[in-house]
């Protein structure tokens, strides 16, 4: 019969050892190596604000979380998709069909965005888009297992009308870039106006990259209205401001980017920059945390960390955190878990992903700053206010997403 201690010692022991091998199943990673690719513009006009600066926040997340998930290697790889939809996604389907890649991040043009937002839906990949920026990646192009996370066109053109509109000027003129993300902010940026009381009396459209701008800022300049709004990025942006200060034209029309970079700032100069108002997903030097993060990425990268940088290191942390507690790699699996529960890190403050996969979190509407204000390089911009999430981004009652219940 035995001791009847061991009776009752020995199911509990089975039961253990069960439960440890039911776990030990529901651990699973393809090809025993968690692969991250980063896909972004490496050698081009968008290179800058995202490229091989957010390869190395991938590697400096990956370091941080240790090396391994699962107890297995996380390895990083990176492409160039050079803003071209027709290489971006060909690379992405080398690396979703054959190299086992199994989140790849920054994506920072939508055109190639939209591409892989596709694959992804059909391989049942995960995606983070954390360098793209219209908000049509969690509308009609919103997929299952992609998750469009550091800022996007809606929330940057909320912050930015509402702080010009609060000056009392009414009539804005449009300058915009010639392609999929131009006509997204052209249009939330007209929607704003609109329901502030404002009137876009014209706009106009520039090829990406474009070498001369005086065309575009004359239309605008006739325009007479008070606000040049731009719908354009990076290089573009910045040669548009410097372009529009030559012709005169800043003396007595406010440029106002939507989508504005440290590094732009940096590029163009305090002297052209101050006084710019608009919305960010990320400053360097709001907080202890923040800082301490920047200065890790400057010593590594020589420039301080763009938005888009911020949102990779802090997408590929909740990423691995999000594999841990899942147990696996599935793209679908992991793209639940994400969105199960809050992020908290020091760029995703107030952070959440929602069913569309927007990745809700506060954004910040900053002021660039005079020469005469600022204290140590890199120190460029006065924090107007926090935006919270939910009063930055498209709610879910506009939502265009098939994956949004409807109330």
């Amino acid at each position: 019969m035995g001791h009847p201690f061991l009776r009752f010692l020995l199911p509990l022991a089975g039961a253990f050892w069960a439960g440890c091998g039911a776990a030990h199943a529901q651990a699973s990673v393809s090809d025993d190596v968690v692969r991250i690719g980063v896909l972004s513009d490496m050698s081009g006009l968008y290179a800058d604000t995202a490229g091989r600066g957010s390869v190395e926040s991938a590697r400096m997340a990956v370091q941080d979380f240790g090396g391994k998930v699962l107890g297995k290697k996380i390895e990083v790889v990176w492409a160039d998709h050079q803003n071209k939809a027709d290489i971006g996604s060909t690379r992405a389907r080398e690396w979703f069909d054959r190299e086992g890649v199994d989140l790849i991040v920054d994506i920072n043009n939508t055109s190639v965005a939209v591409a892989v937002n596709n694959l992804a839906r059909e391989r049942n990949k995960l995606v983070i888009n954390t360098g793209g920026a219209s908000d049509i990646l969690t509308n009609e192009h919103c997929a299952p297992t992609a998750i469009h996370y550091t800022y996007d066109s809606y929330a940057l053109a909320n912050g930015a009308v509402h702080g010009i509109l609060a000056q009392g000027k009414k009539d804005w003129f449009i300058v915009g870039v010639d392609y999929a993300f131009g006509k997204a902010m052209t249009s939330n940026l007209t929607e704003f106006v609109q329901a502030g009381g404002g009137k876009i009396v014209g706009s106009t459209f520039h090829p990406l990259n474009a070498s001369d701008f005086s065309s575009f800022l004359l239309q605008a300049q006739a325009s007479k209205a008070p606000v040049i709004a731009l719908a354009n990025a990076t290089a573009d942006t910045v040669n548009t401001i410097k372009a529009a200060n030559e012709f005169g034209i800043t003396r007595k029309q406010t440029m106002v980017p939507s989508l504005m970079f440290i590094n732009d700032i940096h590029a163009l100069g305090l002297k052209h920059g101050q006084g710019m108002v608009f919305a960010t997903g990320f400053y360097w030097d709001r907080t202890d945390e923040t800082r301490q993060w920047a200065r890790r990425f400057f010593e590594k990268m020589k420039k301080m960390p763009s938005m888009i940088h911020a949102g990779a290191y802090s997408a590929v942390t909740q990423y691995l955190k999000a594999v841990q507690a899942a147990g696996t790699d599935d793209g679908l699996a992991v793209a639940r878990r994400l969105k199960a529960e809050p992020l908290k890190d020091f760029f995703a403050q107030n952070g959440r992903v929602r069913e569309d996969g927007r990745m809700v979190h506060d954004m910040f509407l900053v002021e660039v700053k005079k020469p005469d204000e600022s204290r140590y390089p890199w120190d460029y911009y006065k924090v107007l206010s926090t935006i919270p999430g939910d009063q930055a981004f498209r709610p879910l009652s506009k939502s265009a997403c098939k994956l949004v219940k409807a109330s």
